[in-house]
């Protein structure tokens, strides 16, 4: 995956914002105002930071040595994830959708709303 692919699908989430409270280096992609993942998108190897439900988090820290707890985050809540060919890139992708939702999920009813958040397609009957 690079960079731009990486950067795109971030950006692709309704109501998903790119920012750089960090500085230039250092790219932080929000929705409704919280962080969602936090990439040096210049780095090599490529690296992002995601959020994940933390049994889920430590299971995948002890199967994928590309994943590790979170870089100057919540280790409990957060991993950073190594984007160097091991893991496949649809993984990865699953990985920010989840985070995504995760970060969704808590912010105000009204503020999902707008988002159309849940998805349909996800909607329990």
């Amino acid at each position: 995956m690079t960079p731009d692919a990486l950067r795109r699908h971030c950006l692709s989430y309704r109501g998903a914002i790119e920012d750089f409270p960090f500085g230039e280096g250092v790219s932080v992609f929000k929705v409704g105002g919280k962080m969602f993942a936090l990439s040096g998108l210049d780095g090599d190897p490529l690296e992002v930071s995601l959020k994940c439900e933390p049994e889920l988090g430590e299971q995948l820290r002890l199967t994928h040595a590309a994943i590790r707890p979170g870089y100057h985050l919540n280790k409990r809540h957060w991993n950073t994830v190594t984007i160097d060919g091991t893991l496949d890139d649809a993984m990865v992708l699953d990985m920010v959708e989840d985070s995504y939702d995760l970060v969704v999920a808590g912010l105000p009813k009204r503020v999902q709303a707008e988002l159309g958040w849940p998805p349909a397609s996800a909607a329990f009957p």
